[in-house]
């Protein structure tokens, strides 16, 4: 390579990174990639009989089954106590610094809470169970605006309310109002404008949070909406493509994963065009075609990991976990040892969250899943739905009206 193509391919990867880093979120909706993955944490590879060490836990978040959202100073949850909508702000020590009421919540079935906070910059984002996309300073808690989605964008709610957690991209706040001719949109996150619509598929949201593919320089929203996978043009909203993902009840709760020009979609039912399903993306992004579908493998809202050529994850409602070759779709190992439930990794061990409340450290492999240490969680209410996070050597596990932190670090 000469010298003036290789100051180009420089310059070039300079500014690649710069786009990509250009907004650095503090925390999001199942790690910095959206993908269950928590990176740099040096973590204990055991926990003593009856679990890591408890440092502190609160009580009085209300109903909800977000997850927290965790920065370097301090940790953001949303409950509902009565039909409002509260977002409760602690320090690292577990001090209630503020709470601020939002909005009205969803008080159907499985009431409560249900979007993770975005934080980034100085500023919240949040959805409610109600669509209503409110931007908050997360310093004070001051509301500095907020947008109705379902109104503005005429769309309608879903059975168990929206579920969406906010996708930043640089100044652009992602949302899926799922209306027939608003189904994507992107709102400016400093005032809430709109910068976008894209029509999609024009079908109603499902519940899942949409991820940002930078795939050759084509920058793709992808999310899954009531009956597809589907991808919008990051920057304009214009609608490239769509794959048939069903789901009896439209419930699409996982986020999809990026890899290598692939994508991965994972839901759980008994139809066709359903399960686990891989993509194969074209070269500039703007067509997708199905490599392998696994619809034995049902996955509702658990998750699922990539780590090493391998898919990681349990199955809807059966005590079953299963490792899936990336290549073929086929399993390669099953467990019936846990519940099945929600999915973190991190420091080369995976995080599993039981629906039944167990807690479980596991090391796992193409050809084995080995439970390392494991305990019940006793306290909060409700389901076990929210996923665990992981930050600075401390793991936060939310169960209803109760938030959990437990020192995981190892010395």
């Amino acid at each position: 390579m000469n010298t003036a193509r290789l100051l180009i391919s420089v310059l070039s990867l300079c500014l690649t990174a710069t786009a990509l880093g250009a907004t650095d979120i503090d925390s999001q909706w199942r790690g910095a990639n959206r993908d269950g993955k928590y990176h740099g944490e040096r973590l204990l590879k055991r926990w003593l009989d009856g679990g890591p060490k408890l440092l502190w836990d609160t009580q009085g978040l209300g109903q909800g089954h977000s997850t927290p959202a965790v920065t370097g100073q301090k940790i953001y949850v949303t409950g509902m106590l009565e039909e409002s909508g509260i977002l409760f702000v602690f320090g690292l020590d577990g001090r209630k610094l503020w709470q601020t009421e939002y909005g009205k919540e969803w008080t159907g079935d499985y009431p409560g809470a249900r979007c993770t906070p975005t934080v980034v910059g100085g500023l919240l984002y949040l959805e409610s169970g109600q669509g209503k996309v409110v931007c908050l300073d997360s310093n004070t808690g001051k509301i500095k605006w907020s947008v109705d989605l379902l109104k503005k964008f005429e769309a309608e709610n879903i059975p168990w309310g929206m579920a969406e957690s906010l996708l930043i991209d640089g100044d652009n706040v992602i949302c899926t109002p799922g209306g027939p001719k608003h189904n994507v949109v992107a709102l400016n996150r400093f005032n809430g404008q709109v910068v976008w619509t894209s029509k999609g598929n024009g079908e109603p949201a499902a519940y899942c949070s949409p991820i940002l593919v930078n795939h050759n320089n084509t920058r793709l929203i992808i999310t899954m909406t009531a009956e597809s996978i589907i991808a919008v043009d990051a920057d304009t909203g214009t609608f490239y493509w769509e794959t048939p993902q069903h789901q009896g009840n439209k419930i699409h709760a996982n986020t999809p994963l990026y890899f290598d020009g692939k994508v991965i979609c994972s839901s759980s039912s008994a139809a066709s065009h359903s399960g686990l399903v891989l993509l194969q993306l074209s070269e500039d992004g703007k067509r997708a075609e199905v490599l392998w579908r696994n619809q034995r493998y049902r996955n509702l809202m658990g998750g699922v990991i990539l780590q090493d050529g391998y898919l990681y994850g349990s199955h809807y409602r059966r005590n079953q976990w299963s490792s899936i070759d990336l290549q073929n779709g086929e399993f390669s190992h099953h467990s019936r040892e846990l519940g099945g439930g929600a999915v973190i990794y991190a420091d080369g061990l995976f995080y599993c969250y039981s629906v039944d409340g167990e807690l479980a450290l596991v090391n796992a492999s193409p050809k084995s899943f080995d439970i390392l240490s494991s305990f019940e969680i006793t306290k909060g209410t409700g389901q076990h739905w929210a996923h665990p996070v992981i930050k600075a050597g401390r793991l936060y596990i939310r169960h209803g009206d109760t938030l959990m932190v437990y020192d995981i670090a190892r010395k």
